[in-house]
């Protein structure tokens, strides 16, 4: 006999807190919002197999600032758009649950409350009827739903999910640093066990360049001028040399739109990137001379560097 689902959260009611204060990735994705994400296929890998467990499929993605949490959560998505997952998460909906979003307007924690606990209750009174597909919930910098962080307007949030955490009626995705996770998370016990790691590492050199070359025709379309390879890693190694508190990849991309944004506004479309211009927003960022960042030695190495990594015939430009 079918099982009759009646929910106490209605699906209109449901739709309206996801579209008020959600962000859905796995939409957006099929939309095409989205550039190509790459480097990050061990780690999305990693968390499917979290998310189709039965006991524990919460994961918790821990990085330093600017290394691509968020992006992995995307590239994530973009699988389940295209159809790249196991049956379980087919049709399922990726949603980052936008915190401050939720919380503006609202004059106490009680009213805060008011909004996400219908969201969380919505979902997780939905995971077990199977004419409903997955939905996901990812909470960037989660450490501030513990009730330890003080100052933060989410605190005590993990005491609202912990039940249906619990009961393994929710899928989660959070992400914060390794630091904050454990000042913070770890020293819950209860919320610790629920959440499985997955770290994801700084990408090198190499890998940056990679990143960056994957993005570079969504940049090229969006500022309409070009860039070629040896620019790219010239953006890669002035960013790694100069900029040692930020993190890659987000430091480079960053740079690598400024500068082109700096181009256009210098020289106009239609025309190709020039060293000038990266030279330009390294120092703007740095307080650098621009002309101090120019060594002939140095853009010698990269060049023969690109084009040892793209094979033999590659004709280089600068």
């Amino acid at each position: 006999m079918a099982t009759n689902w009646n929910y106490s959260v209605t699906d209109e009611e449901l739709e309206k807190l996801i579209q008020d204060y959600c962000t859905d990735f796995t939409s957006l994705a099929k939309q095409g919002r989205y550039g190509p994400i790459t480097g990050r296929d061990k780690e999305v890998d990693e968390s499917i197999l979290i998310l189709l467990q039965k006991g524990r499929k919460n994961a918790v993605l821990l990085a330093p600032a600017g290394v691509g949490k968020t992006a992995m959560v995307v590239a994530l998505a973009q699988k389940i758009a295209d159809y790249e997952v196991p049956d379980l998460l087919k049709d399922a909906r990726l949603i980052e649950v936008e915190l401050a979003r939720m919380a503006a307007g609202t004059t106490s924690p009680a009213e805060f409350q008011e909004r996400f606990i219908p969201l969380c209750k919505g979902v997780a009174e939905r995971y077990h009827d199977p004419e409903n597909p997955r939905i996901i919930l990812f909470l960037d910098e989660i450490h501030q739903i513990m009730p330890t962080c003080t100052g933060s307007s989410y605190a005590g949030l993990s005491d609202v999910m912990k039940p249906y955490l619990t009961a393994g009626d929710l899928m989660v995705i959070g992400a914060t640093t390794l630091d904050e996770f454990r000042e913070y998370v770890a020293l819950d016990p209860a919320m610790d066990r629920r959440f499985q790691k997955v770290f994801l590492k700084v990408p090198n050199t190499v890998e940056t360049y990679t990143i960056l070359k994957s993005l570079r025709s969504g940049h090229e379309k969006h500022h309409g001028v070009t860039i070629s390879n040896n620019a790219l890693m010239t953006v890669v190694q002035l960013t790694d040399e100069h900029m040692r508190k930020r993190n890659q990849p987000d430091k480079s991309i960053i740079t690598l739109d400024a500068s082109m944004a700096y181009h256009v506004k210098t020289f106009g479309k239609g025309t190709e990137v020039t060293l000038e211009s990266i030279y330009y927003m390294v120092g703007r960022e740095t307080g650098l001379n621009k002309q101090a960042l120019h060594d002939e030695k140095k853009l010698q190495r990269i060049i023969k560097q690109v084009q040892e990594l793209e094979g033999e015939g590659y004709t280089f430009s600068i």
